[in-house]
């Protein structure tokens, strides 16, 4: 368990738009650990401090941010099926009629989400070898 150190309260002043932080919390890494930290911190355009204070309190302030991106990928990937389902007819030179238009859509919003976690199933068995 993380410890948690108590600064001295210097005022309740208001410190660039937002309440004094009065507490630290410490843990300890290693030399690799501190450098991808440092280089993630780097990316984001942060100090490290400010980089792994925005992960924790993401991460307890119960934010939808796995479950948004969860469904912008599920999105992402119906548009990519409903996309390869149509412009291959197209590209021969066929004609789609409203009611195969109709037929693509409804499946491509009932089999989206089984395949947006099939592609990330297989990615993670990909990421494990």
């Amino acid at each position: 368990m993380a410890e948690v150190h108590t600064i001295s309260e210097k005022s309740s002043e208001k410190l660039r738009g937002r309440d004094r932080r009065a507490l630290n919390l410490s843990t300890k890494l290693t030399t690799a650990e501190a450098k991808a930290i440092e280089e993630a911190a780097v990316v984001a355009g942060k100090t490290p401090s400010e980089w792994a204070r925005d992960l924790l309190m993401r991460n307890t302030t119960g934010s939808t941010q796995p479950e948004m991106e969860m469904h912008i990928f599920t999105e992402l990937v119906g548009l990519q099926m409903l996309l390869m389902n149509t412009l291959e007819p197209l590209l021969r030179g066929d004609k789609l009629n409203p009611e195969q238009i109709a037929i693509l859509f409804r499946q491509v919003q009932t089999t989206k989400v089984g395949k947006a976690q099939e592609l990330l199933a297989k990615r993670n068995l990909n990421r494990e070898k």
